[in-house]
Parts: structure tokens; sequence; C-alpha cells
């Protein structure tokens, strides 16, 4: 049995509600909130479902077919006061269930399915976003999605962003640009294979402070973190990709250190914004944390290796093992989390191919063939990667 999905069991206290579902699943209950990006809607299950999505035109609206499923919640007061619906209602159809959601606007849609977690039974998530906001070039066809096929979930961080440029190079190159680069051309290489999903902490030029970022994966329920930088280094001449996983007890090397210290300095910039985050990390008690936080990073340790093996071979490597120190944004317990420095740009010569929009596109092509190598061999539990590994050795 997967790790992660172990550890949710224990600190459910070793309880499962879930497991004595009835014979039909049931909606009960929705819920829906606006952060400004998106509307997020969603739809509590007694049990697992599937379900299909689409769209239809003049007017707009938003289908969500439910096999063998029955509704017990009232869907009407979603719609009050939504900048994106304008109504929203359900009834049978077909052996299961109907929602339809009627839209003031045409909306991008991204939807996903999540099983027990926590105090958290299954639920059915749906995104909308305003088109005239919407990522460019992230777009994801939509499928059919089965209970116990999700997708592989990846967080990309770009790493600094707004007020914090980041690491700059000799001509005021600024890495928060190399960043958003690199992050958005390895979120459609993966949005386009089948199995994977990826969310970017930002798409544009905005501060994020640091525990914000790590949030983005929790919300998300992420199977990997991964933060992509180009940092500097006291040494000019110091060239080549690093990876770097968390470490509980100190930097394996004085570069290591030093770049942390710098790297989590950032945070200051937005301690304002800090103080409303400072309380809601989760509190996991002795020993299920230790074990948690020590299985997190032997994942990202091998992972970070297998990074660091494909990316090496287009940027050079600045270290051949995967270093270790205490990055405040690797900092979760039940998330494997790597952060990937693509080169220095404090080096001329770094910086030149930072810089290339091409040399981009091959550094985020090796740190998918990364990726997709490790979750392939090592697929977590009730994925698509999962079921066809599973497949393959029947």
């Amino acid at each position: 049995m997967h790790r992660r999905h172990l550890l949710h069991l224990a600190l459910a206290g070793l309880t499962l509600p879930w497991a004595i579902a009835a014979a039909t699943p049931k909606v009960m209950h929705a819920r829906a909130w606006d952060d400004g990006e998106k509307l997020r809607l969603v739809f509590d299950m007694s049990g697992p479902a599937k379900y299909q999505i689409f769209s239809l035109k003049a007017p707009e609206r938003l289908v969500v077919d439910l096999a063998d499923t029955a509704t017990a919640a009232d869907l009407n007061e979603l719609s009050a006061g939504n900048r994106l619906l304008s109504a929203i209602r359900s009834g049978p159809q077909a052996g299961g269930t109907r929602i339809v959601l009627d839209l003031k606007q045409p909306a991008r849609v991204e939807s996903f399915l999540l099983g027990p977690n926590g105090s958290e039974g299954h639920r059915l998530v749906v995104d909308l976003r305003d088109m005239a906001l919407a990522p460019q070039g992230i777009v994801e066809p939509q499928r059919a999605t089965t209970a116990g096929q999700r997708d592989v979930v990846v967080v990309i961080d770009a790493g600094h962003g707004g007020k914090d440029p980041g690491a700059l190079g000799g001509n005021g190159e600024q890495e928060k640009v190399v960043a958003l680069a690199i992050a958005r051309l390895l979120a459609q290489k993966l949005n386009r294979q089948r199995g994977f999903k990826a969310q970017l902490v930002r798409n544009q030029d905005v501060f994020v402070p640091l525990r914000k970022r790590v949030e983005v994966a929790r919300r998300h329920n992420a199977d990997l973190f991964i933060s992509v930088h180009a940092d500097a280094a006291p040494r000019r001449s110091a060239s080549g990709a690093s990876v770097f996983a968390l470490s509980e007890n100190g930097a394996t090397s004085t570069t290591a250190r030093w770049m942390a210290e710098r790297e989590n300095s950032a945070d200051l910039l937005g301690a304002r914004e800090l103080l409303s985050l400072k309380n809601r990390d989760p509190v996991l008690a002795g020993v299920l944390l230790d074990m948690s936080l020590n299985a997190t990073i032997s994942t990202s340790l091998g992972l970070g290796k297998t990074v660091l093996d494909n990316v090496g071979k287009v940027a050079g490597v600045h270290q051949k093992r995967v270093e270790q120190a205490g990055f405040a944004v690797l900092k979760s317990p039940v998330i494997p989390s790597i952060l990937v420095e693509t080169g220095f740009i404090s080096n001329p010569a770094d910086c030149r191919k930072l810089c290339d929009p091409l040399h981009q596109k091959r550094v985020a092509q090796a740190i998918f063939d990364g990726l997709q190598k490790h979750f392939l061999a090592s697929p977590p539990t009730g994925t698509y990667l999962a079921s066809q590994k599973g497949g393959s050795l029947s």
C-alpha cells in the first residue's frame, strides 16, 4: 500500500468511515469559494463515483454527469452572488445524477476526484476560471475520469516573483523571469502527458510568500512539489544545475547552507502576509511526524537524483549528488519536495543559456523526463499510472 495512504489512515485515527458506503453514492454536500483566480466547487460524496463533464453553448452551460449517483444536497445557494455562475440545478439522468451549471460567461474548466484524506471523504472538485484571465498555453483537454485512476498531481513553484526578483545576472537578468519561463514550459509538458496534472503556484509576476507556496501543494493534494530556481553563488565561477531536498540536520555543504539562507530570507519581504498563515500548518505529533518526514525526504532524494541525472545532461551539474538544506519551501511532512537550481545566473555562461528560450525548453524537457521516469517506476496508489503499471504486470 502506498506510504502516503498509510500515513493518512494513521492521522485519521485508523478509522475507516468511508469503507461502509451506501450501495448508491450520494452528493451529500456542496460548497464553493472564489479566490479571485478561480471559482472552486467541491461536491462531497458518500462514496467513490464516476463522472463525465462537458460544456454547452448558447447559453453557456457546464454539465456534470455522475454515474449511478443520487443527490441529497441543496445546490441552489452555490450560485448566490457568484461572478461566474448564474444558476445551478440537478436531477436524475439515466440512472445517475446530472448537475447543470448556468454560466454568466465562458469559463475554462478543470476537474478531478479526490479520495478520503483525514476528515475528508470522497470529493469531486470542479474549478472554473474566467477565460480572459486563464493562463495561456496550459489548457488541458477534458477527459472522463474513473475513480481509482486519478492523475499524478505536480505543483510547480516558479521561484521569487513580484517585488522579489531573486538573483540577478551581470546585465540585470532576473531569476524570477527565468524560473517562471521554465515552470510554464514544464507545466505544459506535464499537462500534455496522460496521467499527469500540473498546477502552477504562480503564472505571472507576483510575490508569493514561501509558506503560501507550500499551502498550494497541500490544497491540491500534490504528489510532488517542485520549486524552480536559477540562483547566484558567492563565486561567479560556480556553474551547472543542482537539486536540493530538505534536511532535518543541517546542510550538506557550505553552498547548500548559503543558498537556503538566501532563499528563506526572501520571505521577509512578505512578513505581513505571513502573519495570517503562521497558524495554518497542520500539527503532526511525535512519531508520526518523524516517520512521515523521514519517508518523505527519502522519496525526495530518490526522485531528485533522477531529475538531476536528466537535467545534468543539458545544463551540466554543480554537484553530482542531491544536496540537502533547510529550505522553508520544501518543509511539507507528507509531500515529496525538491528544489531545482537550473543553473547560476551569476555565472556569465550559465546566464546566457538560462535566458535562451531554446535552452529553457531543453531544461523543462529534462525535468519532465526525470519526473516521468520516477513516477512510471513508482506511481502513487490510485493513479492512472498505477493502473497501467498493474496491468502490465498482470
